[in-house]
């Protein structure tokens, strides 16, 4: 599998990271399969999820897989008064990437990314590349640099 956009974004900043692939199975692209498919345990996986505000701002919030989000903690931690998730039949048009594949690098749009807490005590975290099959290995510092994002508590 070639590099995807966002693998390619991180090299051009010289950004570490590792490029992992997997079989993909359409039927199950949730956290806990994939993190199996790659023999990673599932905390290490950061899944993303693009939530919009009542005033229809975006961002990403990426949680451990898991985990489910808490949309009242992520709107405190936006400074929104509701978040909610981005219905699925619009994900792509907003974001370019499909359910199972989106990813906080290289989006169609730079929306504000957070990161849950529990990813500080992780040496590597590992996120979507923005394709099923392909994830990125990369240092919780590095993917907050790289995306000016935050860390949030829920």
């Amino acid at each position: 599998m070639q590099l995807t956009n966002a693998a390619r974004q991180l090299k051009q900043r010289n950004i570490p990271f590792t490029f992992h692939t997997y079989v993909v199975d359409p039927s199950d692209v949730s956290a806990s399969h994939v993190a199996a498919s790659m023999g990673k345990p599932v905390d290490q996986l950061y899944k993303t999820i693009c939530l919009e505000s009542e005033q229809k701002r975006h961002a990403f919030f990426l949680i451990s897989g898991d985990r489910d989000i808490d949309l009242k903690a992520a709107a405190k931690a936006w400074g929104v008064k509701k978040a909610t998730p981005v219905p699925m039949k619009e994900l792509e048009a907003l974001t370019g990437y499909i359910r199972g594949g989106v990813s906080p690098i290289g989006a169609k749009k730079a929306f504000p990314v957070f990161l849950h807490e529990s990813a500080k005590e992780k040496t590597t975290i590992v996120i979507s590349a923005g394709k099923r099959g392909a994830q990125l290995e990369l240092t919780p510092d590095d993917l907050l640099r790289f995306t000016n994002g935050r860390w949030f508590t829920q």
